[in-house]
């Protein structure tokens, strides 16, 4: 069962990344990415069984690889993050939502909706978390790893 939904995950994850258009070598690491977040929202769900703290914690992993495989493969975050966090964007749920309201359950579309907004509340935090957390640690890390003494380099710095 998990290796289904984990190759599912990757596939779906590279079929939006075309979608979206998408280069062509960025698309198998996007996979990777969409399949770990993946596989970390279903540990969590199965561990904890709390949707909001597993989609929050995944989405998060989800950002953070972005921003290393990003760096890494000198590509914009956004190829890697739009596409890695598909698998966890609550679209069945939604659905459910406005079929629920099509056929006059207002209470449950409504109970349904909270939850979708809550989801996608969830996913964004998790990103928005991760960047913050780059943004104040990058710096220091690329502070610390560029330093070189004074009279080495660049004949003008002597």
């Amino acid at each position: 069962m998990l290796a289904g939904q984990s190759i599912a995950s990757f596939l779906a994850t590279c079929a939006f990344g075309v979608i979206y258009n998408i280069p062509r070598k960025p698309l198998a690491q996007g996979g990777l990415i969409g399949l770990i977040g993946w596989l970390i929202y279903f540990i969590l769900m199965t561990w904890r069984g709390n949707e909001i703290t597993a989609t929050m914690a995944a989405s998060f992993i989800i950002a953070v690889l972005s921003q290393i495989f990003a760096r890494i493969y000198k590509n914009p975050v956004i190829v890697y993050s739009v596409s890695g966090i598909i698998p966890l964007v609550p679209g069945g749920l939604t659905y459910t939502v406005m079929s629920r309201a099509v056929i006059d359950q207002y209470d449950a579309a409504f109970h349904l909706a909270v939850k979708a907004f809550v989801l996608s509340g969830a996913i964004a935090m998790g990103l928005i978390f991760a960047e913050v957390i780059y943004q104040v640690i990058y710096p220091v890390i690329s502070r610390n790893h560029c330093r070189r003494p004074r009279n080495v380099g660049n004949p003008s710095d002597r």
